[in-house]
């Protein structure tokens, strides 16, 4: 019979780590964004479909025309027709693009000069993208640098939208609010790309004197954003295309404070500490241990006859 073996778990991340931003060099990605047979960053990355190794798109095509395994791990890709075992990378092809500064305009610049020189020639797909005619705002990539146009407004979500009617039905219109703000609508803002959600935060405190027990959040449509998020990330983690301002939304909310339990003063010489005793004499009772308190009820009548520890004791006058 077979002795279940019980693995430990590992140890739970502390949770400072869990929002801690790391930052690492391009170099270090170097070996999953670049291709094995040119040794550049990939064009038009294309995956082998059997074992998910991935190449520049004309790299691969003209490798495969002469053999049928793979350049990294020798696995046949095809019997006879190894291009039907091939795929367009599209999502890594992004990674890369968003990844390394200014290759995608450069790769734009590159093609517009080769159709340029050989009008004759046809695209394969007929793509702005193929003919190198999608500009790098389009795309959506930023360099730190860049001037990002942002739009901001308040937030109103559903619980705001009850909230403004629950008051007036319920009769509620005592409690504390948020402080009325200067809601004038949607306001437009020229930041850098490199700017983060904290000072922008910081700015919208500032501009609206939103007093020290609020916070200001920012949020992308429903989602409120970290504060270590850069308006760069926003853009390449949300599906916002540079034709329009980013939209973005605030809102204010009640800081949250940490409680501070006052610690108990220890007896010293000369102090009073029957009050002590007899509260550790009526702990001691609701334990199921004796004490020798004389307990008393709100509800007991005075001339009552009450016994303690099984002797009568004369009513009190």
């Amino acid at each position: 019979m077979h002795k279940r073996v019980t693995l430990p778990s590992p140890p739970a991340p502390h949770p400072g780590i869990m929002h801690r931003t790391t930052r690492i060099k391009i170099t270090e990605l170097n070996p999953h964004l670049m291709c094995a047979l040119c040794g550049g960053y990939f064009i038009d990355a294309t995956t082998i479909v059997e074992c998910l190794h991935s190449f520049c798109k004309t790299c691969i095509v003209r490798y495969l025309e002469t053999n049928k395994y793979c350049p990294m791990c020798d696995v046949q890709v095809h019997k006879t027709r190894p291009l039907l075992s091939i795929r367009s990378d599209k999502t890594l092809q992004d990674i890369v693009y968003k990844l390394v500064p200014g290759l995608f305009k450069d790769e734009m610049k590159r093609r517009r000069d080769f159709y340029a020189a050989y009008p004759l020639t046809e695209v394969p797909n007929g793509s702005n993208e193929d003919r190198g005619e999608v500009l790098e705002q389009e795309k959506g990539a930023l360099n730190d640098d860049e001037i990002v146009s942002l739009s901001i407004e308040f937030y109103e979500g559903v619980r705001d939208r009850e909230e403004k009617k629950g008051p007036l039905e319920n009769g509620d219109g005592d409690k504390e609010k948020v402080p009325p703000l200067q809601q004038t609508g949607v306001r437009f803002l020229r930041c850098p790309a490199a700017m983060t959600v904290m000072h922008l935060a910081k700015f919208l405190r500032n501009k609206m004197d939103v007093p020290s027990k609020y916070k200001v959040e920012v949020l992308y449509e429903d989602e409120p954003l970290k504060e270590y998020y850069t308006l760069m990330d926003i853009a390449y983690i949300y599906p916002w295309r540079r034709n329009v301002p980013l939209p973005l939304k605030y809102r204010v909310q009640p800081a949250c404070r940490r409680l501070t339990l006052p610690t108990a003063p220890t007896p010293s010489e000369g102090t009073n500490t029957s009050g002590a005793s007899e509260s550790s004499g009526a702990t001691t009772a609701a334990n199921g241990g004796t004490s020798n308190c004389l307990q008393t009820s709100s509800s007991t009548s005075r001339g009552r006859k009450m016994t303690v520890n099984g002797a009568p004791v004369p009513p009190l006058t």
